[in-house]
Formats: C-alpha cells, sequence, structure tokens
C-alpha cells in the first residue's frame, strides 16, 4: 500500500505505537522512519508530505502518536496543530529549529518538541533519535489539553503576601503551559519564586523570557550568584542544576554543570532538597506535569521540614507521573486540578 507521496505503507502491527510522520521533506521523513523505526515497541503507519495529506491518513491508519514539523508549505505546523486537536485530539510532537516558535506549538496543545539535529553529524543524529523514542513513548501515555478559547482571566485580586517564604516549583512534559497558567495568574507582589522545568538549554531562556513578557512578575534564566528578590522567578538554565543557599536574610542561587539525577539536569529534586535545607518551614513546593519520579524526594524533604507542598491532579496532568509519585510517597499536602493551583498557593500565603 502506498499513501499519496508514493511511499509504500505497512498494515500497523498489534501492540506498538503507531506513529505518523508530517514533513515536507522526504530526506528528513525517511531519517525518522528509519530512526524511530529501530525501536521495537514503535511502528511508522503513515508519512505524509503536508497537513492536508495527513489529514486523510490519519483517518485512514489511526496513529497513537503524530510528528510534525513546524514550518511546512501550505499550512505550518502550529495552525495544523490548532485545526487538528479539536477534531482528533492525537498526543503531537513537534520537530522545530531553535525557535520560540516552539511555546506557540506547545500552547497549541503540542505535547512536547524536539529540535532538528545536524544532519552531517552522526552522533548529533543519533541523540536526536534517541531523545525522540523517549518522547514518543511517553507522548503515547499523555494525555492532549486542547486549549480554551476563552480570554485570559484576570490576576487574583489578593491583600497583603508572606514575602519570607520562598516558593519552588517542579515541572516535566506539558510543563510550560502548566507554569505559565499559574505565574500569569499571580500578582507582581508575589515572593520569589524557583523553577525547574526539564527543557534543553536555550529552550530556557526562550521560555524564561516568554514569562517576564507576558505575566506580572519580573521573570529571568537563573545565573549563579542571583540573589532572591519579591516579584522575581528564576527559571533553571537547560543542562545546569539549581540549588539555593541562605544569604543574609534572603537567599542565594548556585548554578552547578554536574551530572543527570533522576536522567534530568536540571533536577526537580536538587532544586526541592536545597529548598527543603535552606528555606524549612518558610518554603512552598508545587509539583506538576511530568513522567517519571523527579521531584518526589525533594517534595517529601519539604513537607518533612514543615514548608507546604502542592500536587498537580491526574486529570488536569499532560502525564500524571511525577505528581503521581510525589502523591503516592505522602510528600503532596494538597492535591489540586491546575486552574486551582493559584488560589490555593495565594491562600498559602
Amino acid at each position: 500500500m502506498k499513501n499519496k507521496s508514493g511511499e509504500n505503507m505497512s498494515q500497523p502491527s498489534a501492540g506498538k505505537i503507531r506513529v505518523i510522520i508530517v514533513d515536507d521533506s522526504i530526506v528528513f521523513r525517511e531519517v525518522l522512519a528509519m530512526g524511530v523505526s529501530i525501536d521495537p515497541a514503535i511502528e511508522v503507519v503513515a508519512k505524509a508530505v503536508d497537513p492536508f495529506d495527513a489529514r486523510d491518513q490519519l483517518l485512514q491508519y489511526h496513529p497513537d502518536v503524530m510528528i510534525c514539523d513546524v514550518q511546512m508549505p501550505r499550512m505550518n505546523g502550529i495552525e495544523f496543530i490548532n485545526r487538528l486537536l479539536p477534531q482528533y485530539p492525537i498526543p503531537v510532537i513537534v520537530v522545530t529549529q531553535i525557535s520560540s516558535a516552539v511555546f506557540d506549538a506547545l500552547n497549541a496543545g503540542a505535547v512536547d518538541f524536539v529540535t532538528k539535529p545536524n544532519v552531517q553529524s552522526p552522533v548529533s543524529v543519533e541523540d536526536f533519535i534517541n531523545d525522540l523514542i523517549f518522547k514518543i513513548k511517553i507522548a503515547a501515555q499523555s494525555k492532549v489539553s486542547i486549549p480554551e478559547p476563552s480570554p485570559d482571566k484576570a490576576r487574583i485580586a489578593v491583600g497583603k503576601l508572606d514575602t519570607n517564604r520562598l516558593i519552588a516549583m517542579g515541572a516535566s512534559t506539558g510543563g510550560t503551559e502548566a507554569l505559565f497558567s499559574i505565574i500569569k495568574a499571580l500578582p507582581s507582589s508575589m515572593p520569589g519564586i524557583l523553577i525547574v522545568q526539564h527543557i534543553p538549554s536555550v529552550f530556557s531562556r526562550m521560555f524564561a523570557e516568554r514569562l517576564n513578557n507576558q505575566t506580572a512578575l519580573n521573570v529571568k534564566e537563573a545565573e549563579d550568584g542571583d540573589v532572591m528578590k519579591q516579584g522575581q522567578v528564576l527559571v533553571a538554565p537547560g543542562g545546569k542544576h539549581m540549588r539555593i543557599k541562605r544569604w543574609r536574610d534572603t537567599y542565594k542561587v548556585e548554578i552547578l554543570a554536574e551530572d543527570k539525577v533522576n536522567g534530568h539536569c536540571p533536577s526537580i529534586d536538587v532544586l526541592f532538597e536545597s529548598v527543603a535545607k535552606e528555606a524549612g518551614r518558610q518554603a512552598i513546593g508545587i509539583i506538576l506535569t511530568g513522567m517519571g519520579y523527579d521531584g518526589a524526594k525533594g517534595l517529601l524533604a519539604i513537607r518533612r521540614k514543615g514548608g507546604r507542598t502542592i500536587g498537580q491532579d491526574e486529570e488536569t496532568s499532560v502525564v500524571y507521573g511525577m505528581p503521581k509519585a510525589s502523591f503516592n510517597i505522602g510528600a503532596v499536602e494538597k492535591q489540586a486540578p491546575l486552574h486551582q493551583i493559584p488560589q490555593i498557593l495565594l491562600g498559602m500565603l
């Protein structure tokens, strides 16, 4: 059987993750297809040259996960996701150059992204394929979130807040949009906030800039020696761990290039454990959507030191992995849907 691009397509095998690849480059489609098919749990059931070709193949092959280029002729990937998901809710991983457009794709409902490799470098391509295989397996277990078309709600009106507190948040798959929805609801009078989002370097700075431009808080990618201030949010740089140390009447940030912890750098546990040690009862820890268990032990440490803790619930998590692991070991004091977390956080302040 052949698709519209003339490529032979096999019938899907039972039990495998069925993938469709949407990319206008035949060379890159083949690189993707051959690469991910190495894994015995994955089968490429369809390849499409553009969103219009993909639409027909989605109905024919019923894949579990879609890999979609952002830049394509006739219709770009972001517009395609916006139009597709309300009618056909499928987990989408976007393939992109290093660009802030990735956050538009995530805002449209994509569950994750990968950056295009240097095709002249075998090592770069191999790392890219391994990363993509890992993310396909996560996406197959994820929950598709279709953005609401309604306008943003106004920020929550609050009285005087306890600015001596320290807030630490951790997230992975689905986390950029979860964190954005929380931060945009908070007032500028918030105490200092620290964020670890599992995200590659370069994109962590873009993510911080997006939060800074679209919320009331001052947000930046953290640098070694930064001092926590009221109304400021520091985002851990991709590829480096972030810790805090008590400094005078506030906290100073340490940025360290060290080995991965729980498979991640930055690691949520590294941040949370330092927050538990240095801030104790003054700390508030929040664990959000993501695969695995990073952050669970650190969140428990915060709770055992007398700090407050919040976990996102299963219904609103794109992947209920890290919040579940945290809940199961007793680290979560309050579990709540994403839209309620800002109000709960402000109540704790």
